[in-house]
């Protein structure tokens, strides 16, 4: 008999993929980059470093050491010159890079001494061509590295405090820090015990060294927001809470790159003791719990995206603290608070002691090996001792007696630091881009440069403009931080009128994180088909800077006219 009645769909599920969460689907490996972390220490890879390719040279290195295990020393290798952007996405690996190194200078909190700096810019000098840049984490990068030299480098480093640990790789990277830590007159605590208490105890930990991505935290006891930490894997920021006193609020799982994502709050107090534990806590959980499967789904806002704050909190609390954290309070606004210093602290700013700081803008970060020497010099010729770097590569220095300030202020702009900078010079950043960078298609730096140039000249009739942060980016990965400028621009190749793929950007329209500007964090908007040529970016935002100011209503600022604005007032 022939059984005729419809065929029952199947009840039993497709075993789901473990995504590799250690504590759920155990350590196994499931991709190449946790393979190599698996079979050797990380770390480790120094000694080899130091007894065997700085020795042997740099075609002794084998492949995991060369494209993974080096970046936890700092190390990266460089972009071959000469190779367009066009073969970024197509060629291999060592079919980019040069024979030379990236060096990441690790500065937690962007706290130098004046020795420290002119240590740098001696290696700057002695090793690297005299490259030089500071980055939008508070780090100095140096190029041209050859591997042979990096003994002695680390040597010169460590003689004065200083190091490579972990600045790149899988690990916990530098702890930005307010800028203006223990002399600020208006701020609420000094972060400095923190960030050194977690430099001292987990910077350099084997059991903290492989982690399923990078992991990035910041830490401020300022009122202007002054670390970005919105978009930080966990964020302390001071509160004045009414009941428990001065503490931090905790923040959590912010991230840029190609899928965005603002951090949240766990709506936790925590009390400047507690909080390098309550660090340790949620870095192990991103050790312990987070994707390992997909190097694109492993930063720690995806697994927050998927358990909520809620269940983070309570993890947090059971399984790595033992205890309950207090309720907090969320941190004000630095526009209700009338703030009259931003987040930059660029300008001439009163210390509580009666001393002042100066800061102080490069372009777009670029400085030299000489720039830092001489910024040394000039330092201690005024009685200074001190430089800090912030986390819009900018820099400061601290300790200027009242009579010294201008002559100070002169000295910077003898270097190209200026003070009193215009706003575009103020407030532009820029990335690596193509002229290192591996991953990048476009040129930043020197495209920057001469944008700010153009607008200087071109927009300084409008003399009631705001503040508008132009950001410059030369891949898809927004290391200048794109989503969160008035006008971020993320590099690709693009076609110019005459149907020419050229080097260009796409446009990321009102964006911005909390600020004296703005009370709420928030990303850009795109426009389909808004692109510009590289050498059209002063053209074009002179176009769009001049629609707002003729079209914008009353006090609104560029962002939220960009976010309400016709597609076609933004072409």
């Amino acid at each position: 008999m022939v059984n005729t009645a419809p065929a029952q769909p199947r009840t039993t599920k497709r075993p789901a993929r473990p995504n590799g969460q250690w504590k759920i689907d155990g350590t196994a490996p499931l991709n190449h980059n946790e393979e190599f972390k698996a079979e050797s220490d990380p770390l480790k890879v120094r000694e080899r470093i130091e007894e065997v390719y700085a020795k042997e040279g740099f075609d002794s290195i084998p492949g995991d050491d060369l494209h993974g295990r080096f970046r936890w020393w700092g190390l990266y290798t460089q972009r071959k010159p000469g190779i367009d952007g066009g073969k970024t996405a197509t060629l291999e690996p060592h079919e980019l890079e040069d024979k030379y190194f990236m060096l990441r200078v690790r500065i937690d909190g962007g706290a130098l001494t004046t020795e420290q700096l002119r240590v740098i810019a001696g290696i700057s000098t002695d090793f690297g061509r005299g490259s030089a840049d500071i980055t939008d984490r508070q780090n100095l990068q140096l190029h041209w590295i050859e591997v042979e030299a990096m003994p002695e480098i680390w040597r010169r480093l460590e003689a004065v405090g200083l190091s490579t640990t972990e600045a790149c790789g899988d690990v916990p990277r530098v702890i930005l820090g307010s800028p203006v830590a223990g002399v600020a007159k208006d701020e609420l605590i000094d972060p400095t015990p923190v960030i050194e208490e977690i430099q001292e105890r987990f910077i350099g930990d084997p059991a903290l060294a492989n982690l399923p991505r990078k992991f990035k935290s910041a830490i401020t006891g300022h009122p202007s927001l002054d670390v970005v930490h919105q978009i930080n894997d966990i964020s302390f920021v001071a509160v004045d809470h009414p009941e428990l006193g001065i503490g931090y609020d905790v923040w959590v799982g912010g991230a840029l790159s190609t899928a965005p994502r603002l951090a949240e709050r766990l709506n936790a107090f925590v009390s400047p003791e507690e909080a390098p534990e309550v660090w340790h806590g949620v870095v192990r959980i991103f050790r312990d719990y987070g994707y390992r499967r997909l190097r694109n789904k492993a930063r720690l806002k995806f697994l927050l995206a998927d358990w909520g704050v809620e269940k983070f909190r309570q993890v947090l609390e059971d399984e790595y603290l033992g205890y309950k954290l207090r309720d907090s309070i969320e941190p004000p606004s630095p526009a209700s608070l009338g703030l009259d210093e931003r987040g930059d602290h660029i300008g001439i700013h009163e210390q509580h002691d009666g001393r002042f700081y100066i800061g102080a803008a490069p372009t777009v970060g670029r400085v030299s090996g000489e720039i830092l020497a001489r910024l040394a010099d000039l330092a201690e010729a005024h009685g200074s001792s001190r430089v800090r770097l912030t986390p819009q590569q900018k820099l400061l220095v601290l300790d200027v007696a009242e009579d010294e300030v201008e002559p100070v202020v002169a000295g910077l702009a003898e270097l190209g630091l200026q003070a009193r900078p215009s706003n575009f010079r103020r407030n532009t950043i820029a990335c690596t881009g193509i002229e290192y960078c591996k991953l990048a298609i476009v040129e930043t730096k020197a495209t920057s440069d001469q944008a700010i140039t153009q607008l200087e000249e071109r927009l300084g009739d409008l003399k009631n403009l705001k503040p508008l942060s132009l950001h410059v980016n030369g891949c898809p990965n927004s290391c200048a931080r794109i989503q969160t400028a008035d006008i971020g621009l993320k590099g690709q190749l693009v076609l110019d009128d005459d149907g020419n793929q050229v080097p260009g950007f796409q446009v990321h329209l009102g964006g911005g994180l909390t600020s004296l500007d703005r009370d709420d964090a928030g990303l850009g908007r795109t426009v389909r088909g808004l692109k510009v040529t590289a050498d059209g970016i002063g053209d074009y935002v002179e176009r769009v800077v001049r629609r707002y100011d003729a079209d914008h209503d009353g006090e609104e600022t560029f962002a939220e006219w960009a976010h309400r604005a016709d597609e076609e007032a933004l072409r």
